[in-house]
């Protein structure tokens, strides 16, 4: 059982689901299915965003098609697509937290400390790995518009 939770927490790369598909699993930490407004200010916590407990409840509200107030795979696929100026900013946002090295690129040393940040410990190789998978130009960094397309 807790080697599931690990694996369903995990935000690496799988051939099997999307970016998406693994950010949700990831922001589902009960494994239900379903993102509570709980749920969605703690992994916003987590990635040193601040959400209080009463804008988490209306974010969640806002997008829950089904009334349950819980977000599913398809609420929060398009709570993520949001307009698209918003998702560039909210993009450029998450990529100068992986870019923490003042550098408009992502390395594997940034990579790595940031994963570490989010309680996902990975070797420098791993991290060249999972970026050799999205590095459209084979320098062995991301830029901005290599991690947007890794978001998609």
């Amino acid at each position: 059982m807790i080697m599931r939770k690990v694996e369903k927490r995990s935000l690496s790369a799988n051939p099997d689901c999307s970016y998406l598909e693994r950010v949700f699993r990831y922001f589902d930490e009960d494994g239900d299915g379903k993102i509570s407004p709980m749920e969605l200010q703690s992994c916003v916590s987590t990635v040193g965003g601040e959400l209080s407990a009463e804008e988490a409840v209306v974010v969640v509200g806002s997008s829950d098609s089904a009334g349950d107030g819980l977000l599913g795979f398809d609420d929060f696929a398009r709570l993520m697509e949001g307009n698209g100026e918003e998702v560039e900013d909210d993009l450029r946002e998450a990529f100068g937290m992986y870019a923490m090295d003042g550098c408009d690129f992502t390395t594997a040393k940034s990579l790595k400390r940031m994963l570490n940040r989010l309680g996902e410990s990975r070797t420098i190789r791993e991290c060249k790995r999972m970026i050799s998978v999205y590095d459209l130009n084979w320098d062995g960094v991301l830029t901005f518009e290599e991690f947007k397309a890794m978001m998609r």
